[in-house]
């Protein structure tokens, strides 16, 4: 995933808001099921406009690990002024980066795939562990998306460039990774 998306416009967002995002909320409380929390809307961008895939009452990943290293505002912050009903009250601010993450899969995956490799990787706050586990300290793959590797940079490709060098430096057995991550949305930045 990278973020932000380029397909993602002005004129996507706001029809994602009157088309998608507004009409859920409003039913949701029409139907006495009003929600506080973290409301994730899985959105697929087709020629006929927005369309809704998935909803989560959780934060989605790996989209998320390309969001919230953007974010400016602390977390903790949004989330009790959510609580508290005072959203509107706070700037959420994002910053001015680019962010890329890459998935890490045991090859094989989504169908059969193998687990127990061993992982070697350098130390750093932006690889996010998903299917993986620790036994007798070392951490063995332990599912089909291994690790999530994130990086932040400047522009899109540099932050592309830089998740990619950080797989380089990652290690397991079986594992696999896509090479395409974010070179539709480098296209969308060159028209």
């Amino acid at each position: 995933t990278v973020a932000p998306n380029p397909y993602y416009t002005e004129e996507i967002a706001d029809r994602c808001m009157k088309e998608i995002f507004l009409p859920t909320i409003e039913a949701m409380n029409k139907l006495s099921r009003t929600f506080k929390g973290c409301l994730y809307f899985g959105l697929m961008i087709t020629a006929d406009g927005p369309k809704v895939i998935e909803y989560n009452c959780r934060f989605g990943d790996p989209e998320t690990q390309v969001v919230l290293p953007l974010l400016e505002t602390d977390l903790f912050e949004i989330m009790q002024a959510v609580e508290e009903e005072r959203l509107g009250e706070i700037e959420v601010k994002f910053k001015s980066e680019a962010a890329c993450c890459v998935v890490m899969a045991s090859e094989g995956y989504p169908q059969k795939y193998q687990t127990g490799f061993e992982i070697t990787m350098p130390a750093d706050k932006n690889i996010y562990i998903a299917g993986a586990k620790l036994d007798g300290g070392k951490l063995l793959t332990g599912g089909g998306r291994v690790l999530g590797v994130t990086s932040v940079a400047d522009t899109l490709q540099n932050a592309i460039t830089a998740s990619y060098n950080k797989v380089e430096k990652i290690h397991f057995g079986n594992a696999y990774c896509r090479k395409d991550i974010g070179q539709r949305a480098l296209k969308a930045l060159e028209k």
